[in-house]
């Protein structure tokens, strides 16, 4: 896959806006789960930065006061009773029928004035996703979130390519092909991961801008728990390898076994020349298994891997099948 486009822009928060709202029809989503301190806010900024937009909060079983709050900063609100930001992403694309969608989080650390600037990229550069990468202010990451978030781009860009320096930013927008052709099946913080994989699975024509990220306001907390997610996000990682490329995964697996089967049997075979015995049966009986597992593991590669083509062909047929953007202008 050709290395995506990188804009990169100053970071000085001056985005020119464009003609990129006429005739289309913009939503923005907001996923949320108690942020009742920043999402009135979030929910005001958005509309005045995209003024023909419509603003969508989906409120994830908060505690607070946070569909209030939407509700009176003039957003639409509505409930997913699944709880996980990969339940709410997933009925959002479901629910909300427009030309372009504009995702971000509800808790005030993304720039609203920014998705003007994100929207005019798609538009102008004919693209399915923009995403705007995160350039964090002082106190804004953990310093464990920073550390999971490199070795998670890091890990993308070896199993799957490159293409993505951020592959966890919730600032993301989307055309409507892009959003009706995805398959959503997380359903926690993972969702991202899946985002970023399906389009370099696809090869879906994306970008990357660079963007202030803030801290959270005073008496707002971060949902994702670093230890608990981050193996929920790499767990992710590995079933959509598995998923995706298959035959490398299985046959990983099974070059691993027969390589630890040759290994151990190697001072069997030598005593055997030696004396034409062999003493020590159980272990000849397990590398003889480890190396059928091997083979296998290697044939169920093969096997998955012609079903993931007939599934990546699906969706590709799928995502033609939508309008583009482009078409629109």
């Amino acid at each position: 896959m050709p290395k995506l486009d990188h804009v990169r822009e100053e970071l000085n928060e001056v985005f020119p806006q464009t003609s990129w709202v006429r005739g289309r029809s913009i939503a923005v989503l907001l996923p949320c789960y108690n942020e009742a301190t920043s999402i009135a806010d979030v929910v005001t900024d958005f509309r005045r930065a995209l003024p023909s937009a419509k603003v969508y909060v989906y409120d994830n079983n908060s505690t607070d006061d946070t569909s209030g709050a939407a509700n009176r900063a003039g957003a639409i609100v509505r409930a997913e009773p699944h709880q996980g930001k990969g339940s709410v992403v997933r009925r959002m694309l479901a629910d909300v029928d427009a030309d372009i969608y504009v995702l971000a989080d509800g808790d005030a650390t993304y720039n609203p004035d920014a998705a003007g600037h994100l929207i005019d990229v798609l538009v102008t550069r004919n693209l399915d996703m923009v995403v705007g990468t995160r350039a964090p202010t002082k106190g804004a990451y953990r310093r464990g979130h920073q550390t999971g978030n490199r070795f998670f781009n890091l890990a993308i860009q070896h199993l799957f390519g490159p293409g993505f320096s951020d592959i966890l930013s919730g600032y993301r927008v989307l055309s409507r092909r892009f959003a009706k052709s995805f398959p959503a099946t997380s359903t926690g913080f993972e969702i991202e991961t899946e985002l970023s994989v399906h389009a370099l699975d696809l090869k879906i024509a994306t970008a990357e801008i660079p963007l202030r990220y803030g801290a959270r306001l005073a008496g707002s907390h971060s949902k994702l728990r670093t230890c608990r997610d981050g193996l929920r996000i790499f767990g992710a990682l590995l079933w959509l390898y598995k998923e995706v490329k298959p035959l490398s995964f299985f046959g990983a697996i099974g070059v691993s076994l027969t390589i630890a089967a040759f290994g151990i049997s190697l001072p069997l075979a030598w005593t055997y020349l030696e004396t034409g015995l062999v003493p020590r049966l159980p272990t000849a009986i397990l590398a003889t298994g480890m190396v059928q597992l091997g083979v296998l593991s290697f044939a169920i590669g093969l096997v998955l891997d012609a079903i993931a083509r007939g599934r990546r062909e699906a969706k590709r047929m799928r995502y033609l099948d939508l309008q583009s953007v482009a078409e629109k202008t």
